[in-house]
């Protein structure tokens, strides 16, 4: 069989087998099995149970299971209700104000858990019964809490960004690092357009003129949620940037650290740590599935060719090499519409870096780019998996029709801060560099 034939059948059984629903480890683990004792060798199956155990002994890997449980417990501690009561006391009567502090609360929940589902759902129960009680436009406070839930995937510590690292074979602190200028670059966007459609359109964004004028005195109090914040990212990051940990090390830290504020509302008991574990255990099971699928599709997709004529495909096309990145961002958006991110990673990254090697691009910067398409895919109706955890949290009078008209907006927002990385590398760059020089 013909090297392009493999590969057309690979990719065409992938696709089908995907779009039955199946759960995507199994279609992986089975079609790498199928492939092998059909295409190659039933001697090469031995190829699969060294790419699972290379990647079982893995350390790198041991930091996602404790930024899931960091960010389980930080769920449970009551710090987010605290933050956002503060954000409410400061930003209450600034027109917009809900909306921008949700933003910023969800910058600080980024950078605290790195889990996407957290966010949004813990801001579609906090923020947005509060904004639609002051007469906000529900497309807008919609759009907000999705797209600002998102900023998970980029703002360290993002699991995605350790899978991607790990699957890349490039540095995790400097591939977590990457990302926090880009994050922050879309909060900025997301808070603009909320400033300027309050300006245009005061009516979707009215001031409660019922809220009370609250003392300098209490707002002063409610800025004691941030301390506890503000000191765990300090102490996840810092000690990366700096050299002091490793990534898995540093997630070892805030969970310890991520007990504290637990203990200190009273919070902290044997039921609170079974729940965490047993969800941390769910997500992270579901994760590794994944990985060890895809490791092992990748190496039977590799030893059979496909890889190789992918390359000498791109080789002979007569275009721009810009051409080629943005079709591969554009069925990145398109895949995070139907496949979970990890998902997309595995199956993808070792297909799309030899050719973005091939290209002469910097691989940590294609990681963001990579990164902001997947959120893209987040938000893109009609599967992206945000609308779906805001779903959950939606009052009776309000449909998914309004939550895809609200997105919308901010995909355009996602897309123009794809473009300023694209065009100005150093804002992607420019931070791992000056980790890597000290």
């Amino acid at each position: 069989m013909t090297p392009n034939l493999i590969l057309l059948l690979m990719f065409g059984s992938l696709t089908l087998f995907m779009l039955t629903g199946l759960p995507i480890a199994f279609v992986l683990g089975g079609l790498s099995l199928l492939f092998t004792v059909t295409l190659w060798d039933p001697n090469a199956v031995i190829v699969l149970v060294l790419q699972i155990y290379d990647t079982m002994k893995s350390e790198a890997l041991l930091a996602i299971p404790l930024f899931i449980l960091m960010a389980c417990i930080l769920q449970r501690s009551g710090v987010i209700e605290s933050l956002y009561h503060a954000m409410a006391l400061w930003f209450g009567r600034l027109r917009g104000g809900l909306a921008i502090g949700t933003v910023f609360i969800c910058v600080v929940m980024a950078a605290m858990t790195g889990v996407v589902g957290a966010a949004v759902t813990a801001m579609g129960i906090l923020a947005l019964p509060e904004m639609l009680r002051r007469g906000y436009q529900p497309r807008l406070a919609l759009g907000t809490i999705c797209a600002s839930g998102t900023l998970g995937i980029l703002i360290p510590p993002s699991v995605l960004t350790i899978v991607y690292a790990v699957t890349a074979q490039v540095s995790i602190g400097q591939m977590l690092i990457a990302g926090i200028v880009p994050g922050l670059l879309l909060a900025l966007l997301y808070m603009g357009y909320i400033l300027v459609v309050g300006w245009l359109k005061p009516e979707w964004l009215p001031v409660d003129e019922a809220a009370r004028r609250v003392p300098w005195g209490e707002k002063l109090r409610a800025l004691k949620s941030l301390i506890f914040p503000s000191l765990l990212i300090v102490l996840i990051l810092g000690s990366i940037f700096f050299g002091v940990a490793t990534p898995t090390e540093s997630a070892a830290v805030g969970v310890a650290g991520a007990l504290i504020p637990a203990l200190a509302r009273k919070r902290l008991n044997l039921r609170m740590l079974r729940e965490s574990g047993v969800d941390t255990l769910k997500a992270s099971s579901m994760i590794l599935w994944i990985t060890l699928g895809a490791k092992a599709y990748v190496a039977i997709f590799t030893g059979l060719g496909g890889a190789d004529t992918l390359l000498n495909f791109i080789r002979e096309l007569e275009v721009n090499r810009w051409l080629i990145l943005a079709a591969m961002m554009l069925l990145l958006i398109f895949l995070g519409t139907v496949l979970d991110e990890l998902g997309i990673i595995l199956l993808t990254v070792p297909v799309f870096l030899p050719i973005v090697r091939l290209l002469g691009f910097d691989e940590i910067w294609f990681g963001v780019l990579y990164a902001i398409t997947i959120q893209m895919g987040y938000i893109s109706p009609p599967f992206g998996y945000t609308l779906f955890y805001i779903k959950g949290t939606l009052p009776p009078h309000i449909g998914m029709g309004e939550v895809y008209r609200g997105v919308l907006p901010f995909m355009l927002l996602q897309a123009a801060g794809l473009l300023l990385c694209a065009a100005f590398p150093d804002l992607v760059t420019w931070l791992p560099r000056l980790m890597a020089a000290r």
